[in-house]
């Protein structure tokens, strides 16, 4: 479902007396941030993580799943152009290695992006990208990856390319390519996202590729 929170803020109980409640109030309205009161669907949450399109580009319209290979997350997207973007993964729940799905942020997760085309031109390529750093591709050494430990993965698949690639080094990218997907078309990407060493933040920039002329 879609949820927008205060960032650094638990809900507690709170009393007041007479005289102080209209003033709590208007400090309350006043830590709102102004970008939340403006957008409030930037943020959906699924299982123990939540998504993100903050950083621009694209649209997230709806979020399901815990993330385990029979209920993996799906996350539904709008592009409205070939340009890369990024998606932003949070934990919301505690962090625990190989902890149970749904309760946990345990680095484990299967994910199905569905991602519809409105950019007016067709996809002959799409990539995606880990980074434990924003604007850095993920290294061997932070123990993020495309399921690296896998040799033989069977549930890398796409509904509109027939072949892929993943990159394990230097950087982890995983390549979807022998295909299309039309304008207004959906195109969707499953694989399996690792992390040995659970962060509570990681990003997955996604880039559709067009004909080059």
């Amino acid at each position: 479902m879609r949820t927008l929170g205060l960032p650094g803020f638990s809900v507690q109980r709170l009393l007041f007396t007479r005289g102080r409640f209209r003033g709590a109030a208007l400090l309350f309205l006043s830590l709102t941030p102004l970008d939340a009161q403006a957008d409030p669907h930037k943020v959906w949450v699924a299982g123990a993580y939540a998504f993100s399109d903050e950083l621009g580009g694209f649209h997230i319209t709806g979020a399901s799943g815990i993330g385990t290979k029979d209920d993996p997350f799906v996350v539904t997207e709008e592009f409205n152009s070939a340009t890369p973007v990024t998606l932003t993964i949070r934990a919301v729940k505690p962090i625990q290695p190989f902890g149970v799905a749904g309760e946990f942020a345990n680095g484990m997760m299967y994910i199905r992006i569905d991602a519809l085309n409105n950019g007016g031109q067709g996809w002959i390529e799409f990539q995606f990208e880990l980074q434990s750093i924003l604007g850095q591709p993920s290294t061997d050494d932070d123990g993020l990856s495309f399921d690296q430990a896998n040799k033989t993965p069977d549930y890398i698949w796409s509904s509109g390319f027939a072949e892929y690639h993943r990159e394990m080094t230097p950087y982890d990218r995983l390549s979807f390519m022998k295909g299309k997907v039309d304008p207004l078309k959906t195109g969707s990407f499953t694989f399996r996202i690792t992390d040995f060493t659970p962060k509570w933040q990681f990003w997955l920039v996604q880039e559709p590729r067009i004909p080059t002329s």
